[in-house]
């Protein structure tokens, strides 16, 4: 019988958390990062979209910045999968960045079309309307 490889991933990740204890972790980051961005909120259908997509699991958040030293802060979310990995159609990328020039015959044969769709254009805190005030962002209602 074989050894089945059991998945890394199971879509049952993560666990609630008690205010008191998200009300002090989010303190610590304001504390230890004074003036910036505190949160970042993204809409029910980017979620959902992403969510949707065959055999995702859950979301992946990462970090970014626009420019290469430093820059405006971003979260860019990907679907995950059972294996752990990213659906970020990551062929159709490579592809375009070694693509020939344009007008040449390879070029003309196109790029595999994007099966994934990936994340941005969230709202951060504080800045963006509809923000918070409560303990989480260390504010009164």
């Amino acid at each position: 019988m074989e050894d089945q490889k059991k998945s890394p991933i199971t879509g049952k990740e993560g666990s609630p958390i008690e205010l008191e204890l998200a009300a002090r972790w989010t303190k610590n980051y304001r504390d230890n990062h004074p003036g910036e961005t505190i949160s970042q909120f993204f809409g029910k259908e980017i979620l959902e979209k992403i969510l949707a997509q065959k055999d995702c699991l859950g979301i992946r958040f990462y970090y970014a910045f626009d420019k290469p030293k430093g820059g405006k802060k971003h979260l860019i979310i990907a679907g995950v999968m059972s294996d752990g990995s990213d659906q970020i159609h990551a062929e159709a990328f490579e592809a375009k960045a070694a693509a020939p020039a344009p007008g040449s015959k390879s070029a003309m044969a196109g790029i595999a079309p994007k099966l994934y769709t990936v994340g941005e254009q969230s709202a951060p805190c504080p800045g963006s309307p509809g923000c918070p005030t409560n303990v989480l962002t260390g504010e009164k209602a």
